[in-house]
């Protein structure tokens, strides 16, 4: 039985811990050949270990336009092309309004947005005719949150790429689709929440629980495959319903 990725090659942005490892972990057992990038060497390679299926990682940092070039020059020496892009490297952090200084908002847009950019834009002479492209948002781009603003308008602009950009590669077949996580169970969602706040944040959530990086792994999957061969621009929200109330 082969996978719905098998013989693919894909790349997992920020695919070393959380959401991406979940996402990666998903690609390779659904067939694909992976590649990841992370910014530390050390929790790429751990990553490696755990995605198996011969996963390949390339350390750098989507927000340095050098460290993008070096790691599509990497994948297009080992793979020569890209059929799924999966973007999801990005910076969180709280941030309340009177207390904004330029190195939160430089941080959060030169990652979720800047560096967003430029990872789709660098990737185009790789990408494959009806490659697929998903974007990682968040249901803060549609709800507000206390001290979280900034990121919040971050992710609003992914979301308006997504719409932009599938007009402007119209007749290429490649497909860019938007995957909004609400609250998931991740390293970077310990070191901000405490046991209560995780309580507070379920009681929000419908289903009744928050997210994993698989929850969202499995949904990278059906807009990676041909399963979405007719869905492209949108925003699928993995959330539990908490983006719905």
């Amino acid at each position: 039985m082969t996978g719905k990725l098998s013989g693919k090659i894909a790349l997992v942005t920020g695919g070393s811990a959380g959401i991406g490892l979940g996402i990666a972990k998903r690609f390779a057992e659904e067939g694909a050949r992976v590649f990841i990038t992370g910014r530390r060497q050390s929790e790429l390679d751990k990553a490696v270990t755990s995605i198996g299926g011969g996963a390949t990682a390339v350390q750098g940092d989507i927000s340095n336009l050098d460290d993008l070039d070096r790691i599509y020059a990497t994948i297009e020496d080992k793979a020569g092309r890209i059929d799924v892009l999966a973007v999801n490297a990005g910076h969180y952090e709280f941030g309340s309004l009177g207390e904004i200084t330029e190195e939160h908002f430089d941080k959060i847009f030169n990652t979720n947005v800047r560096g967003l950019v430029f990872t789709v834009q660098k990737a185009l002479p790789l990408l494959t005719e009806r490659a697929s492209v998903i974007l990682t948002g968040s249901i803060a781009s549609i709800k507000g949150f206390p001290s979280l603003s900034i990121y919040s308008a971050s992710k609003a602009a992914v979301r308006s790429f997504a719409r932009s950009w599938i007009a402007d590669l119209k007749g290429r077949g490649i497909r860019i689709n938007v995957m909004s996580p609400g609250t998931v169970e991740t390293p970077g969602l310990s070191n901000l929440m405490v046991a209560e706040q995780k309580a507070e944040a379920v009681a929000q959530v419908p289903s009744g629980r928050i997210g994993t990086p698989d929850d969202l792994g499995k949904a990278a999957v059906f807009l990676a495959s041909d399963d979405s061969a007719y869905i492209t621009g949108i925003e699928l929200f993995v959330d539990g319903g908490a983006a719905q109330i």
